[in-house]
């Protein structure tokens, strides 16, 4: 039993399990109407939760747009569904995030701070129209592809602000600690795409948003900071997390002022339930990092494991969630409890990261090195625990490994080899420490994208 083989493995068991091509595939189809209603065929959109019929017969032309690390890979799924049917689109990606589509042009933009291609992404999405050389009417549909890193692949600056403010805010925002929710609200309220304004947009034509989610919850609004979905926030909740993060005086002047007026109620907010825009848009959910978590206990019940799902909303600082893990393994070397060796426990969800130190890294390799550090200081109990900490899009900060391992060997390796785990967590180097001393799992960019995935096994 190779633990890390398995380990590895089962990671990317859950990250096949939400390929976003085969979803898409799965969740749109073409069927007959129904018998003797002479209606012709109907376009049929839906899980296991929700289904949505269309007849066909109301649409002239289907178009595709939208935004996101997996939106390509949803694209080309959405094309082997529809086929001829579908009349073409343009669809927002991450720089390298790409896939070969027929009828659907993709725009590379950067993440996870915005640049100028996705100012431009986001002008051509919001005219979408024009830059497919047509008008949109009530005989039209859209489909909108919407996942994780849609916030800044796509950028449209609210009146008043620039490229240059908003990814400052951004930067501060990810360096503060801040959850994902909050930096979306606080997104949608310099944006003119986010919190619903992409919906607008796009009227009169109907809309149909296909959702993978990256957000513990699953919160529709927070996807993305949610294009095409009502907002449940508002000016005030913004101007309220940037002060609780002590981030307000480094904001820029026009960011401040801008969140200091809306909460005054002096500018307009996003639209809310019930506005008239979202009357003919509809949004459904068809992947999760649940479904991704269920692949993974699969597989590692093939191995010989047992096994249990320990959650799929892990959240709160990434190195203190790694002591929860620890805890647990040596509870199962211990004494058997929860599960009995060979065991694996698996989780999911979304940590962040408060930056201390000048180094690099990401959240899932913050995790493994917390980790590696902690076993390293209280060995005892410790053999035998293999941990795994990646995101399933393949990019774990702005690093090019999805995550890191962590092992007893593996911190014995770095001693010998002079390195030291926890004086690099001080300075949040988990990168350069796992360079060293071996140890990232890199997948390449996976496009797809529902958080992260933690694997550990106790053998």
């Amino acid at each position: 039993m190779n633990a890390r083989e398995d380990a590895e493995a089962i990671f990317r068991a859950a990250v096949e399990r939400v390929d976003p091509e085969p979803m898409v595939n799965r969740a749109v189809r073409i069927e007959e109407g129904a018998a003797g209603t002479g209606s012709g065929p109907d376009l049929v959109v839906g899980t296991e939760l929700e289904t949505l019929r269309y007849p066909l017969a109301r649409f002239d032309r289907i178009f595709a747009t939208g935004m996101g690390k997996a939106s390509a890979r949803m694209a080309a799924g959405l094309e082997r569904a529809l086929g001829d049917r579908l009349a073409g689109g343009l669809v927002a990606v991450k720089e390298g995030h790409v896939e070969a589509l027929e009828k659907i042009r993709l725009l590379e933009a950067g993440h996870p701070v915005p640049d100028e291609r996705s100012v431009a992404a986001a002008s051509a999405l919001l005219d979408l129209g024009p830059s497919l050389g047509t008008v949109l009417t009530e005989r039209d549909l859209v489909f909108v592809l919407v996942s994780g890193g849609g916030s800044a692949i796509l950028c449209s600056p609210a009146p008043g602000l620039s490229l240059e403010d908003k990814a400052a805010a951004t930067k501060l925002l990810l360096a503060s600690g801040a959850t994902i929710h909050e930096v979306n609200c606080v997104r949608k309220h310099l944006s003119a795409v986010k919190g619903g304004r992409l919906a607008a947009a796009l009227a009169p034509a109907t809309v149909v948003a296909l959702v993978l989610s990256d957000v513990v919850g699953d919160d529709l609004d927070a996807i993305a900071s949610g294009p095409t979905v009502p907002d449940p926030t508002s000016f005030a909740d913004a101007l309220g997390i940037v002060r609780r993060y002590g981030i307000e005086e480094r904001l820029s002047a026009a960011v401040a002022e801008r969140l200091k007026e809306g909460a005054a109620g002096r500018l307009a907010d996003t639209p809310k339930p019930g506005d008239p825009c979202f009357a003919r848009t509809r949004t459904i959910l068809v992947g999760t990092n649940r479904l991704a978590l269920g692949a993974a206990e699969a597989e590692a019940r093939r191995r010989g494991y047992d096994c249990l799902v320990l959650s799929s909303r892990v959240t709160g600082e990434a190195r203190e969630a790694a002591l929860l893990f620890l805890g647990i393994g040596k509870d199962i070397a211990v004494s058997g409890f929860p599960l009995t060796r060979p065991a694996c426990l698996i989780a999911g969800g979304e940590t962040t990261v408060t930056l201390r130190g000048k180094g690099r890294g990401g959240r899932n390799q913050e995790m493994a090195l917390a980790f590696l550090a902690a076993l390293g200081r209280a060995p005892k109990d410790g053999e035998g625990l293999t941990f795994l900490s990646a995101g399933t899009d393949g990019n774990d900060g702005p690093t090019d490994a999805a995550g890191a391992f962590a092992d007893l060997k593996l911190h014995r390796d770095a001693e010998a080899a002079g390195l030291d785990a926890s004086a690099a967590l001080a300075e949040n180097d988990s990168y350069a420490f796992f360079s060293a001393a071996g140890g990232l799992v890199k997948t390449g960019p996976t496009n797809t994208n529902v958080c992260d995935v933690q694997v550990l096994l106790a053998t």
